[in-house]
């Protein structure tokens, strides 16, 4: 188990976002012109730290299906920024290959940043496999991680249903539990998400009441409003009263 005071140290206001957050998305327009992909692919076999960080780093905008085993490689660099790189690579370039190398490496690596690349990855890679660690990411980890994991947990509605079924119950746990406001945050959307693909079931009804009962009785504004919002996309009729219900008393 990792706890924040690990010597990673993602300081909870400002470390929960990584200098790699705010890449665009693959396909946005930029007036800048992307990297040469035969280049970069050079690189990544660079002696240089540098140079093979950059590279890495370049398979953030790219996708290109030839850089996946020499990012599954950087994973396990000595530098960090090398390996965070790579993971986050791997998360714009998802492959079946990499998942295990990913597990792997997120069992391994005591680098918050880079574990937070690699559950990104994880999520993006939308496997079975993947699930176990992002389960274990939500309940161990340090903040900044679980933060991702929960996101990445929703990722798991494109898996099937066993694999939402068993996704539910540890996001409601730390949905309703969790330290961390944008944690549980993340788990309400997620919940939400994977509530879509579920029949109305006995699943679906307690994660229902879990969503109704965070929008209740959290304590934070951020955490009932991305309740709230999760069960409005869900659309579920008991959901729906309740929050008319409890506007109309003013609750909000």
């Amino acid at each position: 188990m990792y706890d924040d005071d690990d010597l990673t140290v993602l300081d909870l206001e400002s470390d929960l976002e990584s200098p790699l957050d705010h890449m665009q998305p693959v396909d946005a327009e930029s007036e800048e012109p992307k990297p040469d992909p035969e280049e970069m692919l050079l690189l990544l076999e660079s002696p240089d730290t540098t140079q093979r960080m950059l590279a890495a780093r370049a398979f953030c905008e790219l996708q290109d299906d030839r850089a996946v085993p020499h990012l599954i490689r950087l994973l396990s660099d000595p530098c960090p920024l090398v390996r965070v790189s790579a993971a986050y690579g791997l998360g714009r370039n998802p492959s079946p290959d990499a998942v295990e190398s990913l597990i792997r490496q997120y069992d391994e690596d005591f680098n918050g940043y880079v574990r937070k690349g690699v559950v990104w990855a994880l999520g993006n890679c939308r496997d079975r496999r993947a699930q176990d660690t992002l389960i274990d990411a939500l309940k161990t980890d340090i903040s900044a991680v679980r933060l991702w994991a929960a996101s990445s947990l929703a990722q798991m509605a494109a898996v099937g249903y066993e694999a939402v079924i068993a996704s539910i119950p540890p996001l409601i746990e730390a949905m309703r539990q969790d330290p961390v406001a944008a944690v549980r945050s993340n788990c309400a959307w997620s919940v939400g998400q994977l509530c879509r693909e579920l029949p109305s079931n006995v699943v679906y009804a307690t994660a229902v009441d879990a969503l109704l009962e965070t929008f209740v009785e959290d304590e934070d504004l951020g955490v009932r409003e991305d309740s709230r919002s999760a069960l409005l996309k869900l659309g579920d009729p008991r959901g729906l009263q309740m929050i008319e219900e409890l506007e109309r008393e003013g609750f909000l």
